[in-house]
C-alpha cells in the first residue's frame, strides 16, 4: 500500500502544531467514537486555521493513531503538525506523542 505524500512547505505557506482535545467524544455513542473524533479534528483544524472543513486533508498516519485501538476508544487527545497552504487547503499530519 502507498503512502501519500505531503505537499512540499513553501516560506508562505502556515504551518503549526496543535494539541487537539477529544474529549468531546464521550458524549456520542460508543460504537462511533471514532468517526467523532476524526469529525472533532477536522473541526477544530478548520476553526484555528479560519478555513472551511472541506479544504482540511487528514494524513492516513493521523487517521491510523486515532483508529488504533478500534472504534471504541479513540486517545483523549492527538498532537497534529498542520499546514496551510496558500490557495487555502491545509494538511494535518501526526506530530508525536498524544
Amino acid at each position: 500500500m502507498e503512502k501519500k505524500q505531503l505537499r512540499e512547505i513553501d516560506m508562505a505557506d502556515t504551518e503549526r502544531v496543535y494539541t487537539i482535545p477529544l474529549g468531546k467524544v464521550k458524549s456520542a455513542p460508543i460504537y462511533r467514537r471514532s468517526n467523532r473524533a476524526m469529525t472533532e479534528v477536522r473541526s477544530y483544524l478548520a476553526r484555528h486555521m479560519k478555513v472551511e472543513e472541506e479544504s482540511v486533508k487528514i494524513d492516513p498516519g493521523l487517521n491510523e493513531v486515532i483508529w488504533a485501538r478500534g472504534d471504541m476508544k479513540p486517545p483523549l487527545r492527538v498532537r497534529v503538525r498542520a499546514v496551510k497552504f496558500e490557495d487555502g487547503g491545509v494538511e494535518a499530519e501526526f506530530a508525536g506523542d498524544r
